[in-house]
């Protein structure tokens, strides 16, 4: 029997087989070979979300461009992020935003709102203008408008299983990115000015410091500038991944001197700057291990949750060594977009591996709640249903078009029970 683990080696399920479709064709005979069935992207997510003991659907063999109309282009579900955006920037294109990790698969990336940074440019989903998808009953459906897109755009793979998708796109650009040391007291009472400001931002803020690294990204007609392999090295492996994660080992070993080893690597964070193809730029390697919780708030409470949250690490001692993420999106509409309806802040918390998480994850999603927060959906939380309907104004919308794709449950998990469905269907 195969097994199967996601990317922090955290969740793990034993599928009854997994089958590759290298076209719709074949995934429709997937689908309609399955009890029970569950894509599953690259494994980013840390929560459930992927995990069946049926049939799961591996879409390494779905990632070819298959269409490009104007700045439409239509491409199979199964391609990454990393890979789009190449193919994108051979043809003159990009997406207009994207979030800082792409072994991610497409459809994965929307399926779960993964969203980037911007207070001017919505998440991944937004960008979608149409899908083509397997329903539970094994017909392809082609959706192009009204609320069963909306639906499909941030579905949890609860609708189908996804073969095409057909985004939005711009010309393709060069992103200048400035990326400097700050103190924290100079930044938060500034948050929806800098955001504001900048074509996209973000920060990454270090307990115990009062220090963060500020993201300053423009966009720009200005050639590329690529760092050369040994820069790149030394910045992307060395210094943003190997530093990191000598830290992180030694404070796995010595909780107790965690908020010294936060301050020591405060004080080695330095300025750097890249100018770059926007696909390029947007992604950053990621070789330290961790699992993460994210919540999407209203932009106007952010500055105080984040500050709640940097208090009780303080205030409880946890052994906090990974930095606490802060980014920002326009509001949008898919029916269970974590930005649906609202400007939207995120801020999101980790853990090394290896550590334990629940309790301060416990009491982050505590301060969370207060806000109306809403757990992104590949991130651990501790929701259920019956805690996130009143957060997303049309949950009931969501329902009804899951009952008529999906009428016999082939595409539910625990996950998916859990958190959408539990007391329903």
């Amino acid at each position: 029997m195969p097994t199967w683990a996601n990317w922090a080696r955290q969740q793990r399920c034993a599928p009854e087989r997994i089958e590759t479709p290298g076209s719709e064709e074949e995934l429709v005979r997937a689908v309609k070979g399955a009890a029970r069935v569950k894509v599953a992207g690259s494994g980013h997510s840390f929560t459930d979300i992927a995990c069946t003991d049926g049939v799961m659907i591996d879409m390494s063999g779905m990632g070819r461009v298959l269409a490009v109309n104007g700045n439409e282009v239509t491409v199979e579900a199964g391609i990454t992020l990393h890979d789009l955006g190449e193919e994108l920037l051979s043809r003159g294109l990009a997406m207009e935003n994207q979030g800082d990790v792409d072994p991610q698969t497409l459809a994965g990336a929307i399926s779960t709102a993964t969203h980037g940074t911007g207070a001017g440019f919505g998440n991944l989903p937004s960008q979608v203008v149409g899908v083509r998808l397997v329903d539970g009953t094994g017909e392809v459906r082609e959706l192009r408008e009204g609320d069963d897109l909306r639906a499909a755009r941030v579905s949890l793979g609860a609708l189908g299983a996804i073969s095409a998708v057909t985004l939005r796109c711009v010309p393709a650009f060069t992103i200048h990115r400035i990326d400097r040391p700050a103190a924290l007291d100079d930044v938060l009472p500034r948050l929806d000015s800098l955001a504001g400001s900048h074509d996209h931002w973000e920060a990454f803020v270090m307990p115990y410091t009062r220090r963060c690294l500020t993201l300053m990204s423009e966009r720009t007609d200005r050639p590329p500038e690529p760092p050369g392999r040994v820069g790149a090295f030394m910045h992307d492996v060395v210094l943003e991944n190997a530093v990191l994660g000598l830290f992180c080992r030694t404070g796995r070993a010595f909780p107790r001197a965690i908020p010294s080893l936060n301050r020591t690597l405060a004080r080695l964070m330095s300025g750097s700057e890249n100018l770059d193809a926007s696909n390029r730029v947007y992604a950053n390697t990621r070789l330290v291990r961790f699992t993460e919780m994210e919540y999407a708030l209203p932009r106007e409470h952010a500055a105080e949750a984040l500050e709640r949250v940097l208090a009780l690490i303080e205030r409880r001692r946890l052994p906090i060594g990974f930095p606490i993420e802060l980014r920002v999106t326009a509001q949008d509409d898919a029916l269970l977009s974590t930005a649906y309806g609202r400007p939207t802040a995120y801020i999101a918390v980790h853990q090394y591996v290896g550590m334990e998480f629940e309790t301060y994850f416990r009491a982050v999603e505590q301060v969370m709640d207060e806000y109306d927060g809403r757990p992104h959906w590949g991130k651990r939380h501790y929701q259920t249903a019956a805690t996130l309907r009143a957060r997303y104004p049309e949950w009931d919308r969501f329902a009804e078009i899951r009952d008529r794709l999906d009428p016999e449950r082939r595409f539910e998990n625990d996950y998916t029970r859990r958190v959408l469905f539990s007391g329903s269907g």
